[in-house]
């Protein structure tokens, strides 16, 4: 496993993270390791980019496409 030291963090981030270790009942460490393991695994813009762009190869462009909002207002009217 690799370390990893972060300087010059914000005394008020610091605070907070603290906060968040507390309601998570867990140490600083474990509380930023955590955060960096969960950010670390999304995939980046770029790789979500790609994604919509395939999705949006596959929409048929000859079909009109419906507001979702006007959808969910639908659905809730029911």
């Amino acid at each position: 496993m690799a370390t990893v030291t972060i300087r010059n963090l914000d005394d008020a981030a610091v605070d907070r993270l603290k906060a968040r270790a507390r309601e998570h009942e867990r140490s600083l460490e474990a509380e930023i390791r955590a955060l960096l393991m969960e950010a670390a695994a999304r995939p980046s813009r770029k790789a979500f980019l790609e994604l919509t762009d395939r999705i949006k190869a596959m929409t048929p462009k000859d079909v009109a496409q419906t507001d979702s909002a006007e959808l969910i207002r639908e659905d809730r009217d029911r």
